[in-house]
């Protein structure tokens, strides 16, 4: 069995030969981090998971990826990177997307860009405050510019048809995208203060990735279409149900029939926080994997399997704070998943990205447990 097989087969509740094996992956000072523990300079970045397996004693053949089938739907053109000010201890700086925001000063703004690490931030300004900023904004945005697809879209696509690898596209979701234009608060009031314009901002992201999936598919499908919304705190979601199943639910509909027809088999949501209360909705719009089941904001994918069944599978799931204490811990907490990982339906990995306080001996020990209990040693 492939690798595509074994992600799709794992995902659909088949039958995989074993399940994959994705530890999960650290930003640089993670990666830098683990330099000074053990791991040698020589080991590419791309290179690091699977040096862990082996140096946790695994022998099978690592998966290997592949070229990508690249959907940009980004603004077009980003606005100008540049610093504002510099302070002793920090500087403001405009990102792309023209959000003015303070960072340390350890950081450049390409940070801001491609998530090389994870950034603390102040926000300042955001490139949405009026209707003359939206009608700017909207310019930015032409789903049927070729530009946002690649230059051989067609031999591409029939290229990739034949893969032997797991291959997704990813958006962003409307929440995620309404926020990333106005800022948290001025989102959250407006859907008190002004819910026509919130309506017509996502209605216009809606089209926008409506667009961009009809256009993707003409020429390629992928095995899933990823989402991001990111909406939940610790407890809860950022708004409520009922407000999400308002806004919120008839997108993510949407889009999930223009996947479905396309024979796209997996339709994916990711949200950091709490989603429990959130997963009922994303079964009904026909989404059928979530990541990455945060357990510190009280997710418990053993819970969630008995509530939800096989309506829903899972990536994610494995308690960072357990990783970065080791030993008995991360013992204890692959035994507390290990019922769901046998039951199918999920791919185990550490709860979001890997932080630094997780040592590299911690992590290629978690590697060899984890390699146990999904087949691989």
């Amino acid at each position: 069995m492939n690798a595509r097989q074994r992600v799709l087969e794992t995902y659909l509740f088949g039958n995989p030969d074993r399940i994959p094996l994705n530890p999960g992956h650290g930003r640089k000072s993670t990666r830098d981090t683990w330099r000074t523990q053990g791991l040698p300079a020589t080991v590419k970045d791309g290179d690091i998971y699977e040096y862990a397996y082996r140096q946790a004693g695994g022998k099978l053949e690592w998966p290997k990826g592949g070229k990508g089938f690249g959907v940009n739907e980004r603004m077009i053109p980003m606005f100008e990177e540049k610093v504002i000010e510099k302070k002793a201890d920090s500087q403001i700086v405009q990102d792309w997307k023209g959000n003015i925001c303070e960072i340390g000063n350890e950081f450049t703004v390409e940070y801001l860009r491609n998530a090389i690490d994870f950034v603390t931030r102040r926000w300042v300004k955001c490139p949405v405050e009026n209707r003359a900023d939206w009608e700017d904004m909207k310019k930015r945005y032409d789903a049927n510019d070729m530009s946002r697809f690649p230059e051989n879209a067609a031999a591409l696509g029939k290229d990739l048809a034949s893969r032997d690898y797991f291959l997704q596209i990813s958006f962003s979701g409307p929440f995620w995208q309404l926020r990333e234009w106005l800022g948290f608060e001025n989102l959250c009031t407006m859907f008190y203060d002004d819910p026509d314009f919130v309506r017509e901002m996502i209605f216009f992201w809606q089209e926008h990735v409506s667009a961009l999936l009809r256009n993707t598919f003409k020429n390629f499908t992928p095995d899933s279409v990823h989402l991001s919304e990111d909406m939940a705190y610790k407890c809860f979601s950022m708004i409520s149900p009922d407000m999400a199943r308002e806004y919120l639910l008839p997108t993510w509909k949407k889009w999930g029939e223009i996947i479905r027809d396309a024979g796209v088999p997996v339709y994916a949501m990711d949200s950091d926080g709490f989603i429990g209360e959130l997963i009922p909705l994303w079964i009904e719009a026909g989404i059928n994997v979530c990541d990455p089941i945060e357990v510190a904001a009280g997710n418990d994918i053993v819970d969630f399997r008995k509530k939800f069944g096989r309506n829903i599978a899972y990536s994610g799931g494995v308690d960072k704070r357990a990783m970065a204490k080791g030993g008995k811990f991360i013992e204890d907490e692959i035994k507390r998943i290990e019922p769901v990982i046998k039951a199918g339906g999920f791919i185990p990995s550490c709860d979001h990205g890997v932080p630094h306080d997780v040592s590299w001996p911690n992590f290629v020990y978690y590697t060899k447990l984890l390699s146990k209990s999904t087949g691989w040693l």
